[in-house]
């Protein structure tokens, strides 16, 4: 009956608020007055009706799966990162300038030295926060919400007075030998959208995340101290280590957020590219209660409204995809609440 109780709330939970969601947004949408069915009709048929909306999708996809796995990591710990923006600049921009300085090596060196620089950037960012934690107790949250300003200004004076393209907001561009492939050079599916190869290594960060914490001494540690503190210290855990690594690990994920934009599409660092993913990320961990899978499938509904928002911004305001995803998180929390208040527990006999 736990179990069951668990899959309730990770399950039910969830889709309940996507339904109550959209049912609120329909009422938004007919005091406009506009029809909610044929708004959504255009959205579902523009988003998933073809491969290039699906190939759309998935892009959109694709770096909030990175920042829903670095706050649900977080999470894990018993960790608030909120800095997963700043964590995904910094990594982007590392990302960019290995593609564009170390322009001499192969594509077998190359690509995989942009991702570590990635990492190791959006790690470095995450790290600091929890450092700052362990050390000298500062909350991880004011940590992470000083570092993504900082973030923003730091990769601000790189782009426009280090390395400056004139007349733009964007790093000089990648090595050619430093792109990921596009799906549509493989296949006519997904013709014309950017959805690149960058999708597999993101399914494959959440095998790692699955892993790391259900079955290693380490992920053990991490589900410990994020679920009870006191049982972590009782255990002599070492509880500085375990944040500055969680944070550590939190940012390396939201850091592999460039290979999406800079490998795959643009093939440059822009200012703003991430659209507020970092953020977004925030609301995927959130609705996908941490689960690494379920995180997959969380991103993909925010990938939809994402694009989807494109698709009907004549018809509605664009406003309306923020809407929706506000009252997504707000369903999400109560619903959520009420699973667990539900009594489902099995009555248990005594024998006098």
């Amino acid at each position: 009956m736990k179990n069951f109780n668990k899959y309730l709330i990770n399950i039910l939970g969830p889709i309940t608020a996507i339904i109550a969601s959209l049912i609120a947004g329909a009422v938004f949408i007919l005091a406009i007055g506009k029809n909610p069915i044929e708004v959504y009709n255009i959205l579902i048929a523009q988003t998933l009706g073809n491969s290039y909306g699906i190939g759309q999708v998935l892009f959109k996809t694709t770096p909030l799966i990175f920042t829903g796995l670095a706050v649900a990591f977080a999470f894990k710990a018993g960790l608030f990162n909120i800095g997963a923006e700043g964590q995904l600049n910094i990594g982007a921009f590392a990302t960019a300038w290995v593609g564009f300085t170390l322009t001499a090596l192969p594509s077998y060196l190359l690509i995989p030295l942009c991702l570590i620089s990635g990492v190791l950037g959006g790690g470095l960012w995450g790290g600091i926060a929890g450092y700052l934690k362990a050390k000298f107790g500062s909350h991880e949250v004011i940590n992470t919400i000083m570092l993504n300003f900082i973030a923003a200004a730091l990769v601000s004076y790189l782009v426009n007075e280090v390395y400056n393209v004139p007349a733009t907001i964007h790093s000089p561009e990648i090595s050619t030998a430093a792109q990921i492939t596009r799906l549509d050079s493989m296949t006519d599916l997904f013709k014309g959208s950017p959805f690149n190869l960058s999708f597999l290594i993101a399914i494959l960060c959440c095998g790692i995340m699955y892993y790391v914490i259900w079955r290693t001494p380490f992920g053990y540690d991490i589900r410990t101290l994020g679920s009870n503190r006191s049982a972590a210290e009782y255990a002599k855990m070492n509880i500085g280590k375990l944040v500055t690594y969680s944070m550590t690990i939190s940012g390396a994920f939201a850091g592999l957020v460039g290979c999406n934009f800079v490998l795959g599409y643009k093939h440059y660092f822009e200012l703003g590219f991430s659209e507020g993913a970092g953020y977004i990320g925030i609301a995927v961990a959130l609705i996908a209660r941490n689960n690494p899978w379920a995180v997959i499938l969380t991103a993909f509904f925010f990938g939809i409204l994402e694009y989807g928002g494109l698709t009907i911004n004549t018809i509605v305001p664009k406003e309306l995809v923020a809407i929706l995803q506000a009252i997504l998180i707000f369903f999400t929390i109560i619903i959520a609440k009420i699973f667990e208040r539900i009594k489902l527990k099995p009555k248990v006999a005594f024998n006098a």
